[in-house]
């Protein structure tokens, strides 16, 4: 037989073994990864990894709230229970006395008397009194001077001049929450096998609208918050925005006024108003950073507007080995690639077996399969591109680096590497079966047998 006619089965043979080992590759998901060939997270650039939650810490409330003074001072807008025996009520009658509705405020005795916007109160035979400024026992005082040394009109051991606070001033403001309950949305992903994952994330943009009325001292965003469901929720943004004097709310009598209307959808909508000075701040601060506001920010005036917005819809997903889906990113902090893969229900050092199965077993037959360990991450770059991330899991179950924060809008593609696609290839088509003879007599023959793997 000549040399040529011996090496044609030769080459016959070699054509069919590449022939076979290219359509084999066209299904293995590991050899046609289109993107396997991802930037390693040591060379990723410092803009590319996003900023850190953790570490962050809420800031204290006592920061939201206003200090309270030692002593109330009058202001335009109180009113004053005012008595002057013989002027105000018949001589030797007793005083009116009035309750509030205030479960915390005292009885006031006397007529009410409200506070000039000068800062005066008007009394019979005697000229405006100016008590703007003071205390309720400097306001009696200067009263009683006016009757007795100004216009002599009572004897000062006989004047019964009685003063009390009948009503303190009210500040009022409009709160709009877009953290009101039930207004998330769902986020439902399925998982491979049965059932599903749910996560609620904000972004439904409704809310509620509410007219505040704050007395002296807790006009402030504390107690606007407080009279309106409390500190913003886990579906809220982390900030409190507040809107300085856009427009008067005084003389609007109910949240469902056209003027409380009118606000509320324009701050819904985002638009501004012109002149106005808009304050943020935040809930929770880096340790060490400066706080970005100051004692005065946090007190409201008349015609302010509290605006709580609605955390945006902050996701990931989730492709290839992973149960496929979008999950919702925790607000408070961080959640980085090894522990994102064992929340969604992903293989992480299982042999690739997955939990949600009929069977419900969690090992595999035999030596089992590698586990997969080449994840790449879809990232959205801030010039509107994308970058792909590879990770190693291998390298981030141990080394915290690899181990990178997910950002919101990060896809999560987890694929076998060619060796861990072949290895499992190999562990599920080839085995290996041995046959011993363990002893003969002239009646029996004992064997054994193994099969591998």
């Amino acid at each position: 037989m000549t040399p040529s006619l011996r090496s044609r089965p030769l080459k016959v043979a070699a054509r069919l073994t590449l022939g076979l080992a290219c359509l084999l590759s066209l299904g293995c998901a590991a050899i046609t990864n289109p993107v396997a060939n991802g930037v390693p997270v040591r060379l990723l650039a410092e803009e590319l990894q996003g900023p850190t939650k953790d570490g962050m810490e809420t800031l204290p409330l006592g920061l939201l709230r206003q200090q309270p003074p030692t002593d109330y001072r009058l202001a335009p807008g109180d009113v004053l229970g005012v008595h002057i025996d013989g002027v105000l009520g018949e001589k030797g009658s007793l005083p009116p006395v009035n309750y509030p509705d205030a479960a915390n405020s005292s009885p006031a005795v006397g007529l009410p008397i409200p506070i000039r916007a000068n800062g005066t109160i008007p009394l019979p035979l005697v000229s405006p009194v100016r008590v703007e400024g003071m205390t309720i026992e400097e306001a009696e005082k200067a009263i009683v001077k006016a009757y007795t040394v100004t216009k002599r009109l009572l004897q000062p051991a006989q004047a019964r001049i009685l003063v009390t606070l009948s009503r303190p001033r009210q500040t009022r403001v409009l709160v709009i929450r877009q953290d009101s309950p039930d207004r998330g949305v769902q986020v439902q992903s399925s998982v491979r096998g049965f059932g599903q994952t749910t996560g609620v994330v904000g972004g439904a943009k409704q809310g509620t609208g509410t007219t505040v009325e704050l007395p002296a001292y807790e006009n402030d965003v504390l107690h606007a918050l407080a009279k309106t469901g409390g500190l913003p929720g886990s579906d809220a943004a982390n900030e409190i925005i507040i809107y300085r004097g856009g427009h008067c709310l005084v003389g609007v009598d109910a949240p469902t006024s056209p003027e409380v209307g009118s606000l509320h959808r324009k701050v819904l909508s985002g638009e501004l108003v012109d002149g106005e000075t808009t304050i943020r701040i935040p809930l929770r601060l880096c340790p060490g950073e400066s706080i970005p506001f100051g004692p005065d920010d946090v007190i409201l005036h008349d015609g302010d507007i509290v605006f709580i917005e609605a955390r945006e819809a902050e996701v990931f997903y989730s492709a290839g080995l992973l149960p496929p889906g979008e999950h919702a990113l925790p607000r408070d902090y961080d959640l980085r690639v090894v522990q994102a893969i064992s929340q969604i229900g992903g293989p992480l050092v299982n042999g690739g077996i997955n939990g949600n199965n009929i069977s419900g077993s969690i090992v595999a037959p035999g030596l089992g399969s590698p586990s997969p360990s080449l994840l790449t991450v879809l990232r959205r770059t801030p010039s509107h591109g994308q970058v792909a991330i590879r990770v190693d899991l291998n390298r981030a179950l141990r080394d915290p680096r690899e181990n990178i924060r997910i950002l919101p809008g990060d896809t999560l593609v987890l694929q076998e590497t060619t060796g861990e696609a072949t290895a499992r290839y190999a562990g599920q088509v080839l085995n290996l079966s041995v046959f011993v003879e363990l002893f003969r007599t002239s009646k029996s023959v004992g064997t054994g047998a193994a099969s591998i793997p």
